[in-house]
């Protein structure tokens, strides 16, 4: 056989290995933001139109996390902040509206309890995904109803709508905070133990 045609399918032969291992990597790492990001990845995706470009900004999003030092609540906090959630629901019976204003206003005190900067609404929807991505729809729904509500079109019914979408985010914020305290508490257990 030819030696250039030898040189010819060798050469061929690894263009298409490298392909294969290209496509995997990408599909590889395609599923690790879908799974990272849930439903959020698909709204991305959805929403630019490009594969790529939304992969490149949820991945930018969790730089941007990553850089914020999201710390979690002390368990006086955690506590402290669900009692002040039992408040506000049992306000919505006698002033649904105030209940909603003030469960928007304790959602984003426990936010930044957290280390998530309280700037523009859309950023802050940003951040959040990274590590809630499963309610980040939640809160979105909940600040549409906030808003209706503010121009005077929301119903009882939309209001009582937007404690719900309230509460799944709060719930979630407050429950990773458990997490964390629970994570830090075996971590400085097992530290003590370490040192005895």
């Amino acid at each position: 056989m030819d030696p250039r045609l030898i040189w010819i399918l060798i050469a061929i032969a690894v263009v298409v290995v490298l392909g294969v291992v290209w496509y995997e990597f990408r599909r590889r790492h395609s599923a690790t933001l879908r799974e990272r990001f849930g439903p959020e990845y698909d709204r991305v995706v959805h929403h630019v139109g490009n594969v790529k470009q939304a992969e490149a900004s949820l991945e930018a999003r969790a730089r941007r996390v990553a850089s914020l030092h999201i710390r979690p609540l002390t368990a006086d906090d955690a506590a402290r902040y669900g009692e002040a959630w039992r408040n506000v629901q049992e306000r919505f019976v006698d002033d649904p509206r105030g209940a909603v204003t003030e469960a928007d206003r304790l959602v984003g005190e426990v936010m930044h309890a957290r280390g998530y900067p309280l700037g523009d609404f859309e950023q802050r929807v940003e951040d959040i995904s990274v590590d809630h991505p499963h309610v980040v729809m939640n809160y979105r729904a909940a600040r549409e109803i906030a808003q209706a509500h503010a121009r005077g079109q929301a119903s009882t019914e939309d209001l009582r709508q937007a404690m719900v979408h309230y509460r799944a985010l709060f719930d979630d914020l407050l429950e990773t905070a458990a997490r964390d305290i629970e994570v830090q508490r075996e971590h400085e257990r097992d530290t003590a133990r370490g040192r005895r």
